[in-house]
């Protein structure tokens, strides 16, 4: 399985970015792919998932209405719209994906992760 993450880049406060992240390397059937940030210093946060086939999604609580996730299945992508971005959202973006659901992350990070892509907010 390959993650290629893209479309970071450096924005003003209030601006948007959208993110993409390109699955290669089986079919993902049944897989639930998500978004994680990790800013230096501070420990890896869960953004949003959805689940490949129903695409249900699930959100950090404080980033739904500012953070849409969705997923091309024809382009094998997943994106993530970011609104309203502020200096507290630069980070590193990750995709990842696993068989698991996310509920189980918590326990045990999925398996397959992307390199990630920078996003950095001024004020």
């Amino acid at each position: 399985v390959q993650l290629q993450a893209s479309g970071g880049g450096s924005v003003q406060a209030g601006g948007s970015l959208r993110l993409s992240c390109v699955a290669s390397g089986r079919t993902f059937n049944g897989y639930t792919m998500g978004w994680f940030r990790r800013t230096p210093g501070k420990e890896r946060e869960f953004v949003a998932s959805i689940h490949w086939n129903g695409g249900y999604t699930y959100y950090k609580d404080s980033l739904e209405g500012r953070f849409t996730i969705s997923r091309d299945k024809d382009k094998n992508t997943v994106f993530l719209q970011m609104h309203n971005l502020n200096p507290e959202d630069t980070a590193v973006y990750s995709c990842a994906a696993d068989v698991r659901p996310v509920g189980s992350w918590s326990r045990r990070a999925p398996d397959y992760w992307g390199q990630g892509t920078q996003v950095t907010v001024s004020s």
